[in-house]
Order: C-alpha cells, then sequence, then structure tokens
C-alpha cells in the first residue's frame, strides 16, 4: 500500500472526482495552497487528511508537503486535482512499492482536452515522477514548474493517468497559462544567460525523460519558437492525427510559447518599476497545484 497527495488550489470542480478515484488507497492528503473557493469544504466531507500551506512555489510545495505532512506508508503518489487515478495504475503502482531495487517510478499522462485524449501532439508518453519512496525523492523549481530529485534508481510504469486539462475551461487555461508563461520567461532568460544545451542527453539519454529534458533546453535558443513548436506537434510528432481537438491543443501551445517570448522582451526591455506593476500581481497569485501540462515538453 502507499500514501497518496492531492495538490489543490480552487479545485471546487474537480476535487470529489479526483478523492474518489485515489480512495483505493486508505491514506488521502489534500494539500491546499489556501483555496478561495469550496475546496477545503468538499474535500472534508471525505475521510482524508486536509492541510492548508500558502503557495510560494510548485517545487518548494512538494518539498514542504514530504517534510512536513508524514504519510502513513513507506511509499508516496503525487496526484494533482485535474487528474485521476484508475485501479489498472494503483494495482501497478501497489506491486512497484514492494520491489526494493528502485526508489521511485515515472508515470506517463494522457492529456484529455475538448473530451479527446491528445496522443500524437502531446509526446506521448511523457513521464512525471508520481510513485516514490518517503525521504528519497525532492523538488526543485523549473519555469513555472518542478523537477525532481532523486537519491538512487528509478524506474517507469507501464499504466498511465488521465489529465484533464480544460475541465474548468477555455478561459481558466488561458488564465492559467497566462501566469505560467511569467516563470516560463524567467526561467528562459535565465538558460539562455547561464544554462547550456546537454547535448549528450539530447541523443544519447537513457530516458525519455532525459531526452525531453535536453530537447526542452535546446528549444529555448531556437528563433522563431511559436512557429517552430506548431509545425513540430502538429506534423512532426502527428498532432494532425488527433482531429479538431489536436489543432486546437497545438494552437493554444504555439501562443503560448509566443506570450513567453514577448514576456522575455518585457523583462529585457521595459523599466523595472512597470514590468513589476505588470507581473508581480500574477506572480503572487500563482497558487494552483496544477501543472501541467507540463509545460517541461517542447
Amino acid at each position: 500500500m502507499f500514501s497518496i497527495y492531492i495538490l489543490t488550489y480552487n479545485e471546487e470542480l474537480d476535487i470529489a472526482a479526483c478523492i474518489e478515484s485515489a480512495m483505493l488507497s486508505d491514506d488521502i492528503i489534500v494539500v491546499d495552497s489556501c483555496s478561495s473557493d469550496r475546496t477545503v469544504e468538499i474535500a472534508s466531507r471525505y475521510p482524508v487528511r486536509v492541510v492548508q500551506h500558502p503557495f510560494e512555489s510548485h517545487g518548494q510545495q512538494r518539498t514542504w508537503m514530504l517534510e512536513s505532512i508524514p504519510p502513513k506508508y513507506g511509499w508516496v503518489y503525487i496526484l494533482e486535482a485535474d487528474e485521476r487515478m484508475t485501479p489498472e495504475l494503483f494495482a501497478e503502482c501497489v506491486q512497484a512499492s514492494q520491489n526494493s531495487d528502485y526508489i521511485g517510478y515515472y508515470v506517463a499522462e494522457r492529456v484529455m482536452f475538448m473530451n479527446h485524449w491528445i496522443r500524437y501532439s502531446t509526446q506521448y508518453p511523457r513521464y512525471q515522477m508520481r510513485l516514490f519512496r518517503h525521504g528519497k525523492v525532492w523538488f526543485t523549481d523549473y519555469g513555472h514548474t518542478e523537477r525532481e530529485v532523486c537519491e538512487g534508481v528509478t524506474s517507469f510504469l507501464k499504466e498511465t493517468y488521465p489529465h484533464y486539462t480544460s475541465s474548468k475551461g477555455l478561459s481558466r487555461w488561458i488564465e492559467k497559462h497566462n501566469r505560467y508563461s511569467t516563470d516560463e520567461a524567467k526561467e528562459t532568460l535565465y538558460q539562455l544567460q547561464q544554462g547550456k544545451v546537454n547535448w549528450r542527453d539530447l541523443f544519447l539519454g537513457k530516458s525519455e525523460v532525459e531526452r525531453r529534458r535536453a530537447l526542452k533546453d535546446l528549444s529555448l535558443r531556437l528563433p522563431a519558437r511559436p512557429l517552430l513548436r506548431f509545425l513540430y506537434m502538429y506534423f512532426i510528432l502527428g498532432g494532425c492525427l488527433d482531429g479538431r481537438a489536436g489543432m486546437a491543443w497545438c494552437t493554444l501551445q504555439a501562443f503560448y510559447e509566443y506570450l513567453i517570448l514577448l514576456k522575455v522582451w518585457e523583462m529585457q526591455h521595459l523599466p523595472t518599476s512597470n514590468l513589476e506593476a505588470k507581473i508581480s500581481p500574477g506572480v503572487e497569485v500563482h497558487n494552483t497545484a496544477s501543472t501541467t501540462t507540463k509545460v517541461d515538453a517542447v
């Protein structure tokens, strides 16, 4: 058995279904970033622990959670409110947690958008560190999201989980990615000034995770990123095979990339006082526990 952490912020539309999918475990901890809606009220109706903690960043929130809220079991799984645990994935997690050869496992998501599985243009299977031995995995910040730091050997699970990226509507998706683009713009500037491309991982990486992250760092240095991203996702990855939902998804991702570039320009050319006035409020309310998309991908 393993414990399940659920990260939330203003997730009143998703939290009930998320908790119910996770109730195969008898230890569920909802970690809420001080929601202003009915998330905590709804979560409190279930036999789960609910803990609130002000949000600072995705990496810091996860690390605080792991350090401050002891789980019942030695293995834990991180679930976000717009994701679901499945019986098949749960069974594989139980079996994997009994293997002493690994300290953690990556799990692939199935991006659900416009009631359709976006299989091709999301680089499926795209893995995230979700199941791990407590005390062996920590998280650091990268752009709007986080990256894991593992103290041991990791592996991959075969089962996947659904990620309902637009379950709260397109307006919420755009609002969320407007905030995300600020953090991604900051990370882009940092990488261009101090980072580098790991060419070895790009071509000889041992796992999909290493290759994808090296490709991400390379993409930050390419010209015409929004156009290239659309062409890459829609034609090379095969987003055209995802139908109308695939076209919409690729267009939104290209728009998101363009928004990042515009904010990079702002950070480079606008006076600091003007930039803080325009961007800081968005950073302060960046209390969402859902990633996404994980925009770690190109």
